[in-house]
């Protein structure tokens, strides 16, 4: 393509209905071709079906660590929201450039292949790496196999910046998340004659009831850690169904429930409680009138939280980037606590706001993508000097 701009680029990446649900490829190929026009080669990395891809690709010399950026390429659905414009089309109004996927987070992709050509222009003395996600969306779940390769590599990147949606604000935290489905198996009988049956229902709520118990006990004071809103780890239950009649005792429910975790705790606790409690109170009781009733549970999905100390390389380096030292966290996850935990020292900074992602008429400001863009740059002229 001729016109190598970031506008220019995200309205080609907003072409691309990448929710999670689907196949992310399409854009995948397009990102390796665009780059592969530039002369730099990529590795894809799939998954177990072929139908989706990391990208990873280097610019620079391979034998030094290096700084990553890094990005998912998949967005939430659009169903069911009030989009006065097409969601998987560019629309420029007043500034502001709408489409799904516009902050969260294909602006800071198309941002970071616009700058291509500058660091291919510039003698780096240190690389940086391109490394692009998928099913980010729905628990941090792609990228774990490309990290799995880059922790077995002579030469591991030494840094990572992800570019999530912080309005270019340097983020060094988020909390952990894990997400759980409990499933509960009663006995089914006329309603008439409910203590003769198990009520799947009631056991569940019993369940749901103990869950706001031990998120009252994580809220507790002593628990909390102020550069974080909520400043405690949070529990709630956001999914439950059950039930087929109201003259039938139900035999089935389940409920989905999430840990958001400060990092430092561990959100398995929550789960482990949980099932203790099942355990030792409920299944008793439960196997009392029927003995094959059951509580089984599920992980959905869980990734780590980032905690990145304002005194590390990686947060001095955020602060020249950023043109800031005001150093924030985030409420919302992203797959940086993974890259921390294969080893990579990571920060968050992108353009746009979360507040617009994962609603209608998402948008990134124009002004927004400027600045990634000359961020970028920075970053360029950064891996450009003499480094020991």
């Amino acid at each position: 393509m001729n016109d190598r701009s970031s506008r220019a680029l995200l309205e080609q990446l907003i072409g691309f209905a990448t929710v999670s649900r689907e196949s992310n490829l399409d854009m995948i190929e397009f990102i390796r071709d665009y780059l592969g026009e530039l002369g730099v080669e990529s590795e894809l990395f799939y998954n177990a079906e072929r139908t989706k891809a990391n990208l990873f690709a280097t610019i620079g010399p391979r034998e030094r660590g290096g700084i990553v950026l890094s990005g998912h390429t998949d967005v939430v659905p659009v169903e069911g929201q009030a989009w006065t414009v097409d969601a998987f089309c560019l629309t420029e109004r007043d500034g502001r450039l709408y489409g799904r996927g516009t902050a969260d987070m294909k602006g800071f992709i198309a941002s970071v292949l616009a700058a291509v050509p500058v660091f291919l222009e510039r003698e780096l003395k240190l690389p940086v790496h391109l490394a692009f996600s998928y099913d980010e969306e729905v628990g941090c779940l792609g990228v774990r196999p490309m990290l799995a390769e880059l922790e077995r590599r002579p030469h591991k990147p030494t840094l990572c910046l992800i570019g999530e949606p912080t309005e270019l604000k340097p983020v060094l935290g988020h909390k952990g998340k894990l997400a759980m489905r409990c499933h509960v198996k009663g006995a089914a009988c006329h309603s008439a004659y409910a203590p003769y049956g198990v009520n799947a229902i009631q056991y569940a709520a019993r369940m749901i009831g103990h869950l706001e118990e031990i998120g009252e006990q994580l809220a507790r004071p002593e628990h909390h850690d102020e550069r974080f809103d909520p400043p405690f780890s949070t529990v709630q239950t956001g999914v439950i169904k059950g039930g087929r009649a109201l003259n039938i005792v139900p035999a089935e429910c389940e409920f989905d429930f999430e840990v958001r975790a400060l990092p430092g705790y561990n959100a398995h606790e929550v789960a482990d409680e949980l099932q203790t409690y099942a355990e030792a109170e409920l299944l008793p009781k439960m196997r009392a009138v029927k003995s094959d009733t059951d509580i089984r549970f599920q992980s959905l999905s869980t990734y780590p939280g980032l905690a990145t100390s304002p005194d590390s390389e990686a947060a001095r380096l955020l602060a020249l980037l950023s043109g800031s030292t005001e150093f924030g966290t985030v409420a919302f996850g992203t797959e940086g606590g993974l890259f921390d935990q294969a080893g990579i020292p990571t920060v968050v900074c992108g353009p746009g706001s979360m507040d617009q992602g994962h609603k209608p008429d998402e948008f990134v400001t124009v002004e927004q993508l400027r600045r990634c863009d000359a961020m970028l740059i920075r970053l360029a002229d950064y891996l450009s000097a003499e480094v020991a």
